[in-house]
């Protein structure tokens, strides 16, 4: 994992994963930000695979956690975690209120039939 895949002066883009939050239907268990241009996007444990899709369309391949208490970064060509790497602008995490999964309101009874 290279720094220069770390662009730490860029925000991320909310403080939920973009292409969920664009479907009346759309939840996430756990967020990961794209080290590059700050993208939100969900889990592969998500119905959606947000995070992972962005990665393979823009060639972005190093993701941070969005989670509360994590500050793990991900490398999805060599599927390395790093476990220390620059500090990001902020908010580092989506916030604590917001739950997991999420959002609340939108999370199926059975959501966990729904996991990958």
């Amino acid at each position: 994992m290279s720094d220069t895949d770390i662009d730490p002066s860029v925000p991320p883009s909310g403080t939920g994963c973009v292409e969920c939050l664009d479907r009346p239907d759309g939840w996430w268990v756990h967020l990961r930000r794209c080290a590059a241009c700050g993208h939100i996007g969900c889990c592969d444990t998500s119905p959606g695979q947000h995070a992972s899709a962005h990665a393979e369309q823009t060639g972005h391949p190093v993701i941070r956690s969005f989670e509360p208490g994590e500050e793990w970064f991900f490398d999805y060509r060599t599927s390395r975690v790093r476990t220390r790497g620059p500090a990001l602008a902020e908010p580092i995490s989506h916030p604590a209120e917001q739950g997991v999964p999420g959002p609340a309101d939108r999370v199926p009874d059975d959501w966990q039939s729904h996991l990958h």
